[in-house]
């Protein structure tokens, strides 16, 4: 849980609303090709015969708290010949806008990690 005080009161925000909120966002982005598990949770939801076929919005997404401040990790598979310096600085900026605006949290820092490259 985010928790946010201001001059009405508290505000709790769920970390799974931050892992769809910025799952969405970084399908969309230019060079992503898929998103790779990045937490236990999303491995062994990957690794049950059941659930292979569904896609889940959150997968590649790690979104964690400090002082108030958020800490996003993504790990993401590129397309072959997509210049990656480019594309994760793109990301980072897209990210870092969607949930400051959004949620008018701030946003620490997005690490991208690049998992693999799809030809």
């Amino acid at each position: 849980m985010v928790l946010i005080h201001n001059h009405l009161g508290e505000i709790n925000i769920s970390r799974q609303f931050f892992a769809q909120l910025i799952g969405g966002t970084l399908t969309n982005c230019f060079g992503v090709a898929d998103t790779n598990a990045c937490t236990p949770k999303q491995s062994l939801r990957e690794s049950l015969p059941f659930t292979r076929k569904k896609k889940y919005i959150d997968k590649g997404v790690s979104v964690r708290t400090v002082r108030g401040k958020l800490h996003v990790d993504l790990h993401i598979t590129v397309l072959y010949g997509v210049n990656i310096s480019t594309a994760v600085r793109s990301i980072q900026h897209k990210i870092t806008y969607v949930i400051e605006d959004e949620t008018e949290i701030e946003v620490e820092n997005v690490n991208v990690f690049i998992d693999g490259i799809k030809s």
